[in-house]
């Protein structure tokens, strides 16, 4: 293809755009509605599954052992579930550790008590790097010899893993039913630009137009409807989260260590790139099919 050939039909796109007003305007607001659903969508998802992330870096499950278990098998077990896969790190509590704890959450009630009651107490603490596979371990550590008992937190596993597939599968529902509706949109509008420019259309193929040269400008013009539609959330998504950001670190300080938001570019270095391809890849298919079935020259 010539450079001139290109730059031509990418110009008839343009004019295409502006030619069909009505219906480009609501398939740009339409994408536009989209992509900030999108956007809103994702920021609030990554944050999420951000706070949730850091919410599951302080959930263990604590391994005990069986009375007697001499200090060296205590450290090779405690070696063994650190090199699971699921493990993010293991911490050993010794029983002199449990009870200085434990005696200072008792106060007074522990005064007077000379000896260690929780003698056969050392544990391993097991941190995990996804909550949602703390049964399988659970299992697989019970299994070990040497190990008496497990501690976990089932009802805190079942609901981080619910909480969060639940926003996730509601998330996708809705921007897949929106994309639905931005390229039936956009289809329209192309299938219009074909019907006003159906007489001329004809006449180019009788000059001898190839059909490259006929349909590529309805493609450039559902491209830069669908490049446009997703810049434009984009600069008030922008806005609307370094606002909301400042607002939480003011009203909602005092939930500072559960509201564990993400900085502004680490949720657009991903948010942005993703957005425009989608933008222009709703603009691709939505004419590129179109142009297909109505275009018959």
């Amino acid at each position: 293809m010539k450079i001139s050939t290109f730059f031509y039909t990418l110009r008839q796109g343009i004019i295409n755009v502006f030619r069909n007003k009505w219906f480009t305007l609501a398939s740009l607001a339409t994408i536009s509605a989209c992509l900030f659903i999108f956007g809103i969508a994702y920021s609030l998802l990554v944050n999420f599954q951000h706070m949730v992330k850091t919410a599951e870096e302080g959930v263990s499950i604590t391994v005990f052992y069986d009375e007697g278990l001499p200090q060296e098998e205590i450290d090779l077990i405690g070696a063994q579930i650190e090199a699971r896969t699921e493990v993010s790190k293991v911490v050993f509590v010794s029983a002199d550790e449990a009870w200085a704890e434990f005696s200072a959450e008792l106060g007074e009630a522990a005064e007077g008590i000379t000896e260690n009651p929780l003698v056969n107490s050392a544990n391993h603490e097991v941190y995990l790097n996804d909550v949602s596979a703390q049964a399988h371990l659970v299992k697989y550590i019970e299994q070990i010899e040497g190990v008496r008992k497990v501690n976990q937190s089932e009802f805190t596993a079942n609901l981080f893993t619910g909480v969060n597939s639940l926003v996730t599968y509601v998330s996708i529902g809705m921007i897949a039913i929106l994309l639905s509706v931005s390229v039936f949109l956009i289809s329209n509008t192309v299938t219009i630009g074909i019907s006003v420019r159906k007489e001329e259309i004809t006449v180019m193929k009788y000059i001898g137009a190839t059909d490259f040269f006929v349909r590529a400008p309805f493609v450039f013009e559902g491209m830069i409807i669908g490049l446009i539609g997703s810049a434009l959330p984009l600069v008030l998504l922008y806005y609307i989260y370094e606002v909301a950001l400042k607002f939480l670190a003011e009203k909602f300080a005092f939930l500072s260590s559960l509201l564990v938001t993400l900085p502004v570019w680490d949720v657009f270095v991903v948010l942005i790139p993703v957005s425009l391809v989608i933008g222009v890849g709703i603009g691709f298919f939505g004419s590129f099919f179109t142009v297909r079935k109505h275009l018959k020259v």
